[in-house]
């Protein structure tokens, strides 16, 4: 695995460090390297050094730097000099970039591949609000769409309960992992919301389409069997009970990952993430008796929890409650 190193003047590293491992999980042979007021070029050199020792893989090292030209950038550009076949160094470093890294170690074992793949979306990444201030001359990302031209069914990739529905985790280390086409948020309280529905379809990640949809509308698209050949649908619910319901109206799922669920009164929380109430515990229960599957991680680097523990304590803690 190519081992990554970021590296910053004061904390950006390190703060960068813990929202690419909030967002994507936490990563093997990745380290922070700082710069703090107090130290010099030598402090980062040594630093560098006894990161990039501690990799499984020493011969694949991809720097991501604040800034070109920096102490940092110096540093690490003097110790590529001995490597320049296989290391590479890519500066501006900013989220989208280090979690594309991460994605990329995937699928990627050469650091300079990763170097160059990773560009687009630390560009992408850099947006203006409202949209008028974007530069014309700066490019948009190419929408994936299907004109008709491939007749067959959505490809279900991945369906999740998760009451933040469209997030990072979804947009980055989700997306990075079962490569969808489209995102569905299938939700009849969002659909109603304009204000909400526009938040989510803004918030597609580059190259991915974003939808919401009404239950029924989603399990009309289910049995569509002309229009969407060839796309690969990422759906998100709110909740179980909307997952049931598509389920019983014929949308084709057999695992549900189940991400979060927020907490509210009347619930009780069985884990840091995971929020029941009875209403909830009785959908799971006819979602089982249905044959779904579940899979419990926040995100793909996560290990998988118990379902049937984790219902079973909120039963418990339901009753004691009454």
């Amino acid at each position: 695995m190519v081992g990554i190193i970021l590296a910053s003047h004061g904390g950006f590293a390190e703060g960068i460090f813990q929202s690419g491992s909030m967002i994507f999980g936490e990563q093997e042979n990745v380290k922070a390297v700082t710069l703090m007021p107090n130290e010099g070029p030598d402090d980062v050199r040594t630093k560098m050094e006894e990161a990039i020792s501690s990799f499984d893989n020493q011969d694949e090292v991809l720097f991501l730097i604040d800034l070109w030209g920096g102490t940092p950038f110096n540093q690490a550009n003097n110790l590529l000099e001995q490597h320049k076949d296989k290391w590479a160094i890519v500066a501006g470093m900013n989220l989208p970039m280090v979690i594309e890294a991460y994605a990329s170690r995937l699928s990627m074992e050469s650091a300079q591949e990763i170097a160059t793949h990773i560009i687009e979306t630390a560009k992408d990444g850099v947006k203006i609000k409202p949209e008028k201030l974007q530069p014309k001359e700066t490019k948009t990302a190419t929408v994936v769409v299907n004109k008709g031209g491939r007749p067959g069914k959505f490809e279900y990739v991945l369906a999740r309960i998760d009451s933040r529905l469209l997030h990072g985790q979804v947009a980055t280390a989700w997306s990075k992992t079962v490569n969808p086409t489209r995102i569905i948020v299938v939700s009849d309280n969002v659909a109603r919301d304009d204000l909400r529905t526009k938040m989510i379809t803004q918030a597609a990640p580059a190259g991915i389409k974003a939808h919401v949809v009404p239950i029924a509308q989603m399990i009309k698209l289910a049995n569509d069997d002309k229009h969407f050949g060839g796309q690969k649908a990422l759906l998100l619910f709110e909740n179980p009970e909307d997952a049931l319901k598509a389920i019983e109206g014929g949308v084709p799922i057999k695992t549900l990952n189940i991400g979060s669920m927020a907490h509210s009164a009347g619930k009780v929380q069985p884990n840091k993430v995971l929020a029941f109430d009875q209403n909830d515990i009785d959908a799971y229960k006819e979602l089982e008796k249905k044959g779904i599957s579940f899979d419990v991680r926040k995100v793909p680097s996560d290990g998988r929890e118990n379902m049937d523990n984790i219902l079973k304590k909120a039963q418990e803690m339901l009753k004691e409650k009454r």
